[in-house]
């Protein structure tokens, strides 16, 4: 990606970050978007699988569409952003977030919370990668001007994000004390304010972002081998942070009984990211180049998959129980914090000039399909009687083998 023109406001590496007013609204956008999310996700499982009574590989595979219909047609929002510019496809999504969360409250058959989950997927697959794509930019934008790695802005965007995936399960667990529809309703109303404010706030044209015709995009897409070997290990890292609405609520009631201490590891987890994230950046950018980053977020992420494996045939439960899920939870953490900003930073640097919508989108389009099928396969391996311990090792090996798939970089 060329130099863009824009220069907002930077500083040296190492001083307080100083940002435009655009990117301070997209991350605090960002940080909407997952308390009203996360105020109803890590607990969808167990609605499915008790409240409705779905087989667990049916569950899997909602779980997987859900995924899909988000990070599988990223790519649709992408094109859309590249084309139209970020405000009305910010402000669609928000608008089918709405719909399908009220639809999911309400669901009470099979098909129905399909269509409502793949409604609520798809909206975020229309706002996503609109945001995160001007993010980028903006990132690459604050670097040109001076203002350090652009890995510290989108380390600041998963910050953010992790501050809502922190108080969303929190929201959502108080809310379920009166039932899971309250839960998709509070939901729906966080998108409804989100709504209004980017409605009043969000900029009709954003300078230096030009609109690219639609047609030959895929195509460069396709033919880019180093970009595709980045989907791949993305999807794989994808497919592991996905298993803390699968894998984990079945150990976490193995242990216990009970999914209470869900929410707590939730929260765990986006503790971890709002508080270390930042320093994880700094320190993997003075020391690591993003392919070594990235490897190694991964392989840590393996390790935390391996922490369970290991211990489930001790069969430990209550609080000690839990304490191997909480070490999952801690490396998974870990890696993401590795993970996450490197790859968003990476995209740049291999997407052609006016594409970068486009190549958001493409990145969890590829890494969607990957969840979908994974899931599925997960499911299968819960469901088919093998000892407890294989899908956490099978998990291991996939997210290990692919921190060999990424492209090779200095």
């Amino acid at each position: 990606m060329t130099a863009l023109s824009t220069n907002p406001r930077g500083e040296a590496p190492g001083r307080r970050i100083r940002l435009s007013p655009l990117l301070r609204l997209l991350i605090l956008t960002q940080l909407a978007f997952n308390v009203g999310f996360f105020a109803v996700l890590p607990f969808l499982s167990a609605h499915l699988g008790q409240a409705m009574g779905m087989a667990g590989w049916l569950v899997g595979l909602v779980l997987g569409l859900r995924t899909f219909s988000q990070q599988g047609l990223f790519v649709v929002g992408g094109v859309l952003a590249d084309r139209y510019g970020i405000r009305p496809v910010v402000l669609a999504g928000c608008a089918l977030r709405i719909g399908g969360f009220v639809w999911l409250g309400y669901a009470g058959r099979t098909w129905a919370v399909v269509c409502a989950v793949l409604l609520i997927g798809f909206a975020a697959a229309l706002f996503s990668p609109a945001v995160e794509s001007e993010v980028a930019r903006q990132a690459v934008v604050w670097e040109e001007g001076g203002g350090g790695p652009r890995t510290r802005v989108l380390a600041l965007f998963t910050v953010a994000g992790q501050a809502g995936a922190f108080v969303g399960p929190l929201l959502g667990a108080s809310l379920l004390a009166v039932d899971f529809r309250t839960a998709c309703l509070a939901g729906a109303g966080i998108f409804v304010l989100v709504f209004a404010g980017h409605a009043r706030l969000l900029p009709q044209h954003i300078p230096g972002r030009d609109r690219t015709p639609v047609r030959g995009g895929l195509r460069l897409v396709v033919r880019n081998r180093p970009f595709l070997a980045l989907c791949c290990a993305y999807g794989a890292y994808l497919l592991a942070y996905n298993q803390l609405y699968l894998v984990l609520p079945e150990e976490v009631r193995r242990a216990t009984g009970s999914q209470t201490a869900l929410a707590w590891l939730f929260a765990l987890s986006s503790l971890l990211v709002v508080t270390a994230q930042l320093p994880v950046t700094r320190w993997a950018g003075e020391r690591l180049a993003m392919r070594r980053s990235m490897a190694a977020g991964l392989l840590i992420v393996a390790a935390g998959f391996g922490v369970v494996a290991v211990a489930l045939p001790a069969g430990w439960t209550g609080a000690v129980g839990l304490v191997p899920a909480a070490g999952f939870v801690v490396l998974l953490t870990l890696g993401q914090m590795l993970v996450a900003p490197v790859a968003r930073a990476w995209v740049p640097d291999l997407a052609e000039e006016g594409r970068l919508g486009l190549y958001t989108g493409a990145l969890s389009s590829v890494s969607g399909l990957i969840v979908l099928l994974g899931s599925s396969a997960t499911g299968t391996l819960l469901d088919a009687g093998a000892p407890p311990q294989v899908p956490w090792l099978v998990l291991a090996s996939v997210t290990a083998v692919a921190a060999g798939l990424l492209p090779r970089r200095p």
